[in-house]
């Protein structure tokens, strides 16, 4: 019953959404500052899912300016949970084939999300290319998942390169965002989900790695999410950890 109750009331949130997305996009369709209003819309609905998220976002990330945002992907309930921890001014990069997805893709196209083609890899370069442009032109954070598709439970995935070419060629730093295990974590038939922390580490400085220090970059990021994310993970499993639901 639980089940059946928590799917329609997200079928519903995310159809009123929609709707809302579509007045609120209206005169400003594609403007990248929609992005976050949006994302903060999403991650509220983690209560309906039954998680209780803590998010762990340093009073410095106001000042982090135009950067690349790195976080792990685990799986579709990173829609309620790394959304939290989207920054004002941040932008994501997904591929095209999000749009077709049922509402989401209307809203994921509006709020001003950079959209490429993986398959054609002389179009995913010119889009490197195009995002350091607007970032530079725009002011604009990109958040990228390096480890280019959902680990599903098999941890933290290596990274692909992507993510370090735009940083590099932007000249910005590289912001780690981690989040806990969730895999297998939502039932939704059962009330209470337990507990997901969402941290937002400070900025890997970019001034460390020259242009051609791509994979010591990539290396040394996924070095520093990895001891973050087995650390986040062994917090959360801690009896005397209560968070009241979405933080």
């Amino acid at each position: 019953m639980l089940f059946i109750i928590r799917s329609i009331l997200l079928t519903f949130a995310v159809i009123l959404m929609t709707i809302y997305s579509l007045l609120y996009c209206a005169f400003s369709p594609r403007n990248p500052k929609n992005n976050y209003h949006f994302a903060i819309l999403f991650s509220k609905m983690a209560c309906i899912v039954g998680l209780k998220v803590t998010y762990r976002i340093p009073e410095s990330a106001k000042k982090n300016g135009s950067c690349v945002y790195i976080a792990n992907h685990q799986n579709n309930y990173d829609m309620v949970t790394t959304t939290g921890s989207v920054q004002p001014g941040t932008v994501t990069i997904g591929k095209k084939s999000l749009v077709w997805i049922p509402f989401f893709g209307i809203i994921y196209w509006l709020t001003g999300n950079i959209m490429i083609n993986r398959e054609d890899k002389k179009s995913a370069k010119e889009t490197i290319k195009d995002v350091v442009d607007q970032m530079s032109e725009k002011d604009l954070s990109v958040m990228i998942f390096p480890e280019g598709t959902r680990s599903r439970g098999r941890g933290l995935m290596d990274f692909k390169m992507g993510a370090f070419h735009t940083a590099l060629q932007a000249g910005v730093n590289v912001v780690p965002t981690i989040v806990s295990n969730t895999h297998e974590q939502v039932n939704l038939n059962r009330w209470d989900n337990g507990e997901v922390i969402v941290e937002v580490l400070e900025p890997i400085d970019i001034s460390q790695y020259k242009k051609r220090e791509i994979r010591r970059l990539m290396n040394d990021a996924h070095a520093i999410m990895l001891a973050k994310y087995i650390q986040l993970n062994d917090e959360v499993k801690r009896p005397d950890n209560n968070t009241d639901c979405c933080g």
